[in-house]
């Protein structure tokens, strides 16, 4: 969704005062960095809120937006060799800001704060392989242009080339090189330019897909390298301010069906139990017409499977059924495996669930399928919501 959305960059603004340590070698750095940053710092006054009738401009809206307090490129896929061994991939890369004007002209001085996370998901051998970074600018250490496009983290990246993007990621014993093509032109989300999160005017984002990526390139893991080819999907959101504090959490799902149409979805859950208003989904036809679905016109519910973690305590949903009755399409979607939790003590401090999804079903008579990413936030830790305040 928010894809991400995740949003859970925030983690950021949890206590009255966060510190991170971050952990690190070689030439171009110190050990033990730290950065400690008070909640003062970490108010949305200052920067642009996401406002009704924002125009699109494409490239331009690839590259950062630094006068939003956040921002994410977020990229997951499904990509297989040639003899069908599949895997699951997720990068993405967070800019949060920590204050619009920084009064100490040096280079060290924190304006922002680069996150970023890489995983692997090995569906044949269904293990799963997270890796994540935090770095300020600093010399290069992590950044995004704000004039084209190109957003790093050490040697992670993704950026422009042409039309492709190219994207790439190496951790220990895995890695990751992609070239991603795209089939269909940028989808916008939400209404008249903005994506709303909540009630306050201000709880909202500028948000858009690219949801079709043909992506070649090489998968490595374990020290052993694949050639692979798939379909890639990626979530471009900003804006300053998101959620409101009753909402604990949501589910959000990225379907690339066999017809060629796709589906992005999100639902908020609330303390209260119920489901918020402001959850949202977006169908998009094989011709790339955007059809946005509200609240009401579509249906999340999980079905039955779950998986618990005895690592972060969590319970989570991994079979789900959607319905979306105007268009006859009855989908269930299952995770590939259950273990794709990610516990980002290093970054954003958040744990979640994102992780690769196979989906079958119907549309009208029709037998259906696909695969996708499934996200879910909010079921260990602190409220998603208060996170967000």
């Amino acid at each position: 969704m928010m894809k991400k959305r995740l949003a859970v960059v925030l983690l950021l603004m949890i206590g009255a005062c966060v510190s991170f340590a971050i952990e690190r070698g070689g030439p171009r750095s110190p050990l033990n960095r730290n950065i400690n940053i008070s909640t003062a710092t970490l108010k949305t006054k200052g920067w642009r809120e996401a406002e009704a009738g924002y125009a699109y401009a494409f490239p331009r809206d690839y590259a950062a937006h630094p006068d939003y307090k956040i921002e994410w490129w977020y990229y997951t896929g499904n990509l297989e060799t040639a003899n069908g061994r599949r895997f699951g991939y997720q990068l993405t890369f967070f800019r949060t800001g920590i204050t619009p004007q920084v009064a100490n002209a040096s280079r060290w001085a924190v304006r922002d704060l680069y996150m970023a996370h890489f995983c692997i998901s090995d569906i044949e051998k269904k293990t799963f392989h997270p890796f994540e970074k935090l770095n300020r600018a600093g010399i290069g250490w992590a950044g995004a242009e704000s004039t084209f496009y190109r957003v790093w983290n050490e040697d992670w990246q993704a950026a422009l080339d042409g039309q492709d993007q190219v994207i790439q990621a190496r951790q220990g014993d895995c890695q990751l090189a992609l070239r991603l093509s795209p089939e269909k032109r940028e989808v916008i989300h939400g209404i008249n330019g903005i994506s709303q999160k909540g009630y306050a005017a201000g709880n909202a984002s500028h948000y858009y897909s690219l949801t079709r990526l043909r992506s070649t390139g090489s998968l490595t893991i374990g020290g052993e390298r694949f050639a692979v080819t798939g379909l890639s999907w990626m979530d471009r959101e900003f804006g300053s301010s998101f959620l409101e504090e009753q909402q604990n959490g949501w589910d959000w799902l990225a379907i690339q069906l066999d017809d060629q149409r796709e589906l992005m979805l999100y639902q908020f859950r609330r303390a209260d139990g119920a489901l918020d208003a402001h959850s949202s989904a977006t169908l998009i036809e094989a011709d790339g017409r955007a059809i946005h679905l509200p609240f009401g016109e579509f249906t999340l519910q999980p079905a039955g499977a779950t998986w618990h973690s005895e690592a972060s305590g969590a319970t989570y949903p991994t079979a789900w059924t959607i319905t979306v009755p105007q268009y006859d399409l009855h989908l269930q979607v299952k995770a590939a495996f259950e273990n794709q939790e990610l516990r980002t003590t290093q970054s954003t401090a958040v744990t979640y669930w994102e992780g690769s999804i196979k989906v079958d079903g119907t549309s009208g008579a029709r037998p259906i399928n696909g695969r996708g990413y499934l996200e879910m936030t909010g079921y260990a830790g602190q409220s998603m919501g208060a996170i967000f305040q």
